[in-house]
């Protein structure tokens, strides 16, 4: 739900969700160029953020060299980049801070959540090292953008909302953006989405005590799991843990962060 660097010197219902793929995207871009005086005014209203983005992935590309020694990631996977730069951010905010919309750090959304700095979604989305054929589950949808960076990156998103308001928002802009490779769900995430594990990969955007052992046991061999581990509203550890082929699990730690907790039955 909210991510941002620390300064340190189960059950529920379905709401369908659509997401676009990467090569729909960029046959749209590619004839929106070819006939620009016939853009919709929402394409061209989208074109005006374009220096904006580029700033932000400026920024990212610099806290992530700033954090190489923290974080052993020298360079976000070009992919990922590529990703953060296709999706609109300004559309997962409320209207008021579009203008802030590409700025590095966490902006409101409502119900007392954020969404998250753009360098932490970049950072744990690299972790995750996704590819084409995933199938992901993140936790904690929020707004819904860190399921559109996955969804232009993978097969498919499952992502679980606790906030209804939070996750029928979520539904709607998904499908008004076009996203038809997301499944959105109302309910806790804490027990994860049996009904459609494995996951080659689990995105938690919220923080835990500890690691939920239901994740860990839908997460597929070789398959990858972040999350922010720590106590709420302080600085938590964003935590990386790994699969291996013979079901061994190895934890990682990458870097201080502050998210809001992980709420819920447990």
């Amino acid at each position: 739900m909210t991510g941002t660097v620390a300064n340190t010197s189960a059950s529920g219902f379905h709401f369908g969700a659509r997401t676009h793929g990467q090569f729909t995207r960029r046959r749209f871009l590619a004839a929106a160029s070819a006939a620009a005086v016939s853009l919709p005014t929402s394409v061209r209203a989208a074109a005006s953020y374009t220096g904006m983005r580029r700033a932000m992935l400026a920024d990212i590309a610099g806290l992530t060299a700033r954090t190489a020694a923290s974080t052993g990631v020298t360079e976000i996977d070009p992919k990922v980049m590529d990703a953060i730069g296709r999706v609109l951010r300004h559309e997962f905010v409320p209207p008021e801070l579009a203008g802030s919309a590409y700025e590095n750090r966490p902006l409101r959304i409502g119900y007392g959540q954020t969404i998250s700095q753009p360098y932490i979604v970049a950072l744990m989305t690299h972790l995750i090292a996704p590819e084409t054929h995933h199938r992901v589950l993140e936790v904690g949808t929020g707004s819904g953008y860190q399921a559109a960076i996955l969804a232009e990156l993978v097969d498919r998103v499952h992502t679980i909302e606790i906030v209804p308001g939070l996750a029928l928002e979520a539904t709607e802009r998904l499908s008004r953006l076009g996203y038809e490779n997301v499944e959105v769900r109302l309910g806790d995430g804490y027990f994860g989405w049996p009904a459609a594990e494995p996951f080659n990969a689990i995105v938690v955007t919220a923080a835990a005590s500890h690691i939920p052992p239901p994740l860990v046991t839908q997460l597929a061999p070789e398959g990858a799991l972040v999350i922010p581990v720590g106590q709420p509203f302080s600085v938590q550890m964003l935590v990386l843990v790994r699969k291996h082929a013979d079901g061994q699990v190895s934890v990682h730690q990458i870097l201080p962060v502050r998210f809001v907790p992980l709420t819920g039955g447990h």
